[in-house]
């Protein structure tokens, strides 16, 4: 993977940080993307040896100017696109469905899947246009792209949707060697799964202690679904702790 370029949002905490992390340390050069520049630098700074191959560049993925700034940036540092890894995302707490303000609907839709569908369109364009043609992208639909938990409609509903991008990515990218795919990620141990070890509601209304996994499952199954050679793809694959409750949720 020397030398492939990779765009990963989010990168500041998490996930995104352990994924971008993963990829620097398997050769890549990742442009690291989050509203945050010192914690970006801070994720540079963490991949050591590697961090000549980072790139922070602070963007708020909902603005479709600043997404086209870094993708903008990525073209003039490396001439190219190889991989995005759509990972930036949000959720509200403490509301019932009916409570729901519309402004917080609204903020998680821009991010969530408006940030998503900017980058992956940006990503779309280099990766038509580049020679050799083609590239990747991986969109972060978690598991409740498939089962939702209690009191998360916003969170859900974009996740679902995702599971619609990616399936419309998969199709009109075919004719200019883009492959897409989605991994769904349950439960994997960062800062915004720490609630989960004290008790996170279930759909009986009891709170639940459940388990998490280590977060560098996650980075090595996006290394994977870029290793497959070019006419291979993984359209979808999910890594979950495995004693987390979901295919008995509900």
């Amino acid at each position: 993977m020397t030398g492939k370029v990779a765009v990963v949002t989010g990168a500041s905490t998490g996930i995104g940080r352990a994924a971008a992390l993963g990829l620097l340390k398997a050769g890549y050069r990742v442009a690291l993307a989050a509203r945050r520049q010192d914690a970006l630098e801070e994720t540079a700074q963490m991949a050591g040896a590697n961090s000549g191959n980072a790139l922070p560049v602070a963007t708020d993925v909902s603005s479709p100017e600043g997404v086209e700034k870094l993708f903008a940036a990525v073209k003039s540092k490396w001439g190219r696109c190889d991989l995005l890894f759509n990972n930036a995302g949000m959720g509200v707490q403490g509301y019932l469905f009916e409570d729901l303000p519309v402004e917080k609907w609204l903020q998680v839709v821009a991010v969530n899947l408006t940030g998503s569908f900017l980058c992956a369109q940006q990503a779309f364009r280099m990766m038509k246009e580049q020679s050799p043609q083609g590239g990747r992208i991986i969109n972060n639909g978690s598991i409740s792209a498939h089962t939702p938990r209690p009191d998360s409609v916003a969170y859900t509903s974009t996740k679902h949707a995702i599971t619609g991008l990616t399936k419309q990515l998969i199709l009109d990218g075919r004719k200019y060697n883009i492959a897409a795919g989605q991994i769904d990620i349950g439960n994997a141990a960062t800062n915004m799964t720490q609630r989960m070890t004290k008790g996170v509601k279930q759909p009986n209304g009891e709170l639940l202690v459940e388990a998490t996994m280590d977060v560098q499952n996650v980075a090595n199954a996006i290394v994977f679904m870029d290793s497959v050679t070019p006419e291979a793809n993984v359209p979808f694959l999910t890594v979950k702790a495995n004693l987390m409750p979901w295919e008995g949720r509900g």
